[in-house]
């Protein structure tokens, strides 16, 4: 423990009706390699058996702290109000951290003093926490303001870990935003602080049915949002093509994860209207070959029944792969 019994690291993580996942959740933080920490469980309003399983857990460093139900943003915030760490990390109830993750972000903080958030690479695990692909990983150390404008390469809210007084100055996570507040939050953080890269994957990130929200437009109103008051509030002068770049890069995004989910008709209809902005952001995407496997991919979720897309979708793989759409993601300003 640290000379004033304080812990050195404080975990949060927000919790709502996750009784699937919240043990594998919790576990993979009370077997982390680095011990000197204190887990801050918030229950927002859990109605299942959430509370029960995370009751049964006997360990000295867990604090279980329930309210009614406030949503992410408010949960993570009223953690943040209980804990007492010189650093802070944030964990989803249904992601899971391997067992090097806090102490390997501790020594690159601690290696890099004027830096003030690390960051891992992260993989993407299904339901059955089996691997599914790996994320972006990108290495980006230093004043990464602009490329993370342009690309959210922290990906998750359970990625990184972030000096206290650092979270403080920049007001925590911003309640009015009923998405993208973990993005939110590191673009305000980048702007004033340095951030380091651990290049290894230890965020477990898990794709589930509630991965995206059914309101995807609501995601893309709060994302747009986001961007366009990180561009505004800049402390350095940015050039004006770096939005167009980050909206363009957004549609390609939500793109790719709307196509790769379960067919449904809906979802194929919303990737056809993200495509059209995609393309007004970004025209180049025009000349891409990838451009008519993304088209291929819309048509068969949009016009054939969800299992007959399925099958279909299966047969011609490599043909209706769009993995490549992140190649054309612009990275640089």
């Amino acid at each position: 423990m640290a000379i004033d019994d304080r812990p050195l690291i404080s975990v949060i993580i927000p919790v709502y009706n996750s009784k699937k996942t919240i043990r594998e959740t919790i576990d993979s933080v009370l077997q982390q390699t680095f011990s000197d920490f204190e887990l801050i469980v918030i229950n927002d309003g859990s109605t299942d058996l959430t509370l029960d399983i995370i009751s049964s857990i006997n360990d000295p460093r867990l604090k279980l702290f329930s309210y009614s139900n406030a949503g992410a943003a408010v949960s993570r915030n009223r953690g943040f109000s209980q804990s007492s760490g010189e650093f802070i990390a944030f964990l989803d109830a249904d992601d899971l951290w391997t067992p090097d993750k806090l102490e390997a972000q501790l020594k690159a903080l601690q290696e890099n003093p004027q830096a003030a958030v690390a960051y891992s690479w992260l993989n993407v695990i299904n339901e059955s926490s089996e691997f599914v692909r790996g994320g972006n990983y990108r290495t980006e150390n230093g004043d990464v303001f602009a490329k993370l404008f342009l690309i959210p390469f922290v990906e998750s809210g359970s990625n990184p870990l972030i000096r206290r007084q650092s979270f403080v100055d920049v007001g925590g996570f911003d309640e009015s935003l009923t998405a993208s507040q973990d993005y939110d939050l590191y673009l305000r953080l980048a702007a004033r602080y340095n951030f380091v890269a651990v290049p290894s994957p230890q965020i477990l990130y898990r794709l589930s049915s509630n991965s995206m929200s059914a309101n995807v437009r609501r995601q893309e109103a709060t994302s747009l949002l986001v961007r366009e008051r990180a561009f505004k509030e800049s402390r350095k002068p940015l050039p004006p093509e770096l939005k167009q770049y980050s909206i363009a890069n957004f549609y390609k995004d939500i793109i790719f994860r709307l196509l790769n989910m379960a067919p449904q008709k809906q979802r194929g209809l919303e990737a056809a209207r993200f495509f059209w902005y995609a393309v007004k952001y970004d025209p180049a995407l025009l000349r891409r070959r990838i451009i008519w496997k993304v088209l291929l991919r819309i048509a068969t979720i949009t016009l054939l029944p969800p299992k007959q897309a399925e099958i279909l979708l299966s047969k011609m793989k490599k043909l209706a792969d769009i993995s490549t759409l992140y190649i054309f993601m612009r990275r640089e300003t």
